[in-house]
């Protein structure tokens, strides 16, 4: 019983670590800020969606995955990373959200570009990326119970129900921001990410040259 509780709180707390709730939060709402509340709650849970299933499904079935597609961990890490820097940049010349409520047909251009964001980049690669998919691989391999191996969905779901909670409950900060404030923040989460997709694609590029020289 105590490796089991011991398992499901080292679970809990290496993706609670590895997602970062607080830290996803002010991306979510800059690229997000333009849109009304019922379609950002709508974008949040899309998102955390997506990553509890990319998650849940790299858990038990990651690495026959990547064995089939004959990819790596550290390939994914550079296609994150190149993920990341497009999304940056736009996000740092303020054409992420171009939101209107003029016409329905605007409406609905909207509503898609909302589905876009949610699945990618905030569902994957931001919330589920190459750290959370690794550490759900490696810990699968650490369960050696069949309830271990059935706490690990559920310590995803808990991490990911706080996250859906932070990226909600930030709206009220940005009400305060105003336009400027909104487009300012916008305008450095863009740069921030656009530091993070360099972080993550040589990372991911360093095994590979390391490889390279080392022969």
């Amino acid at each position: 019983m105590n490796d089991l509780l011991n398992y499901g709180l080292f679970a809990f707390t290496s993706f609670l670590a590895l997602l970062n709730p607080l830290g996803v939060t002010p991306v979510f709402q800059a690229m997000t800020s333009d849109l009304s509340p019922k379609l950002k709650r709508h974008t949040a849970f899309k998102a955390t969606l997506t990553a509890f299933i990319t998650l849940t499904i790299f858990a038990y079935a990651g690495q026959l995955l990547f064995k089939f597609f004959g990819i790596s961990v550290n390939g994914f890490r550079i296609a994150g990373g190149i993920i990341f820097f497009i999304m940056g940049y736009e996000m740092l010349n303020a054409r992420v959200s171009k939101i209107k409520y003029d016409t329905k047909e605007v409406e609905e251009e909207v509503e898609n570009e909302a589905e876009d964001v949610a699945i990618t980049p905030l569902g994957i690669p931001m919330l589920a990326g190459p750290g959370s998919i690794t550490n759900a691989i490696v810990l699968m391999q650490d369960a050696h119970t069949v309830q271990m191996k059935i706490v690990l969905p559920f310590a995803i779901f808990a991490v990911l129900l706080l996250t859906y909670a932070s990226l909600v409950g930030g709206s009220w900060v940005m009400k305060y921001l105003g336009r400027v404030g909104n487009k300012i923040m916008l305008k450095l989460m863009g740069l921030i990410m656009m530091v993070v997709a360099v972080e993550f694609f040589f990372a991911g590029l360093k095994p590979f040259l390391q490889d390279i020289f080392m022969k």
